[in-house]
């Protein structure tokens, strides 16, 4: 069952880590660290290049280690489609203003997070259906006795139940955060 829970756990951080990117109300790094800039002949993420911190709630400043590629890093956060927020040049940073979130934008968040969930949830099935044809698969070839298949097929499912859980539990936090005015 080993394999099978650090499958799940590696959907559960991925899903965390998307959940993270969605604006709440206040500027976090996560909203553009992961964004890919086009500089030394190559596409690197912001993170990578820059400093960023959060000098108010709604504001990322950028400060890049390499002055001259602050054009470069300008033009890949304009070009972004998810990032909602103004982007204007200082002398060596980049600050990003995020405007406050409306109703309809509080209402659409949360339509992806829905996704979000769905997608993570999807994920974790297919972990599952995996482990339960290998079960499966093991007590055809008679590894397994069938008391042993069904113990393991109980063992999987309740695994499976603990991270769908967990997947709710921290859905509707990220939702209550949203929805918090």
């Amino acid at each position: 069952m080993g394999d099978l829970r650090e499958k799940m756990e590696k959907v559960l951080e991925m899903f965390r880590k998307d959940l993270s990117a969605l604006q709440v109300g206040r500027a976090n790094a996560s909203l553009v660290e992961d964004i890919l800039v086009e500089v030394y002949e190559t596409k690197m993420p912001i993170i990578e290049l820059a400093t960023i911190i959060t000098p108010e709630s709604s504001q990322l400043l950028i400060t890049p280690f390499d002055r001259t590629i602050i054009r470069n890093i300008e033009k890949a956060l304009s070009s972004d489609k998810v990032l909602k927020a103004s982007c204007s040049v200082e002398e060596n940073a980049i600050r990003l203003k995020f405007p406050p979130l409306t109703e309809e934008k509080r209402k659409e968040l949360v339509k992806v997070l829905g996704q979000k969930m769905e997608s993570a949830r999807m994920m974790i099935r297919q972990a599952r259906q995996d482990k339960m044809q290998e079960v499966k698969r093991s007590f055809e070839e008679k590894e397994v006795s069938e008391d042993d298949k069904f113990r393991k097929e109980k063992e999987i499912q309740d695994v499976t139940d603990e991270f769908n859980q967990a997947i709710a539990k921290i859905g509707q936090e990220k939702e209550a955060q949203l929805l918090r005015v």
